[in-house]
């Protein structure tokens, strides 16, 4: 009986043996530098292999037998394969903060100015996810300066979307006067504190 085991053992081991690898579809991987030149770093394993490449443009294919090969690809080169996955890349996070007029949803003439700037920053970015956060001074009670920092928020929201951009990417919340960029004492006027915070992604 013993032998009979090990006789089924041996056959196991040689059905394992001569199973063929299965092939693996080829792919590649590419480390592109970011806009600001920022070179960052990939593993890339196969096989029991590990390849780390952290060169602007290296890259590692994976043959169909799993093996890998090493090569330092162009920016054209790489533009022409992944064209349409690096354009639909979100552009780098930025934030921007508009200012009210005391007790409104109204911009300050500065701010008016400069919300050119953000919606042109905004429409570069082909799917941005925006969040819009309202805050207030210290003027008034809390129920006040959270419904007021809300209308400024939604004030905002409503800009975006006028502008094109899907209500579904536009999100919009008030702060009251809990989140003071100045901090002061309750009921006290600070145009700094009357603000948006647009954050895009």
């Amino acid at each position: 009986m013993k032998r009979l085991g090990l006789l089924l053992a041996a056959l196991l081991l040689a059905a394992c043996a001569s199973e063929p690898r299965k092939p693996v579809a080829p792919e590649l991987f590419v480390v592109v530098p970011a806009k600001d030149g920022h070179i960052g770093t990939i593993v890339v394993e196969s096989n029991g292999q590990k390849k780390i490449i952290h060169s602007a443009f290296g890259s590692e294919r994976i043959k169909p037998d799993g093996g890998m090969v090493s090569a330092n690809m162009t920016r054209d080169q790489v533009h022409e394969i992944f064209a349409d996955t690096v354009d639909a890349l979100p552009g780098r996070p930025a934030s921007f903060t508009l200012y009210f007029l005391e007790g409104k949803d109204e911009l300050t003439p500065a701010s008016k100015v400069e919300l050119d700037k953000v919606f042109a920053d905004v429409k570069k970015r082909p799917l941005p996810d925006i969040m819009v956060i309202g805050h207030t001074d210290t003027v008034g009670g809390l129920a006040y300066n959270d419904k007021l920092s809300l209308a400024r928020a939604e004030r905002l929201r409503e800009m975006l979307v006028g502008l094109g951009i899907p209500a579904e990417r536009v999100g919009a919340a008030g702060r009251g006067k809990r989140e003071l960029l100045v901090p002061t004492d309750d009921n006290m006027s600070e145009a700094r504190n009357r603000r948006v915070e647009i954050n895009v992604r």
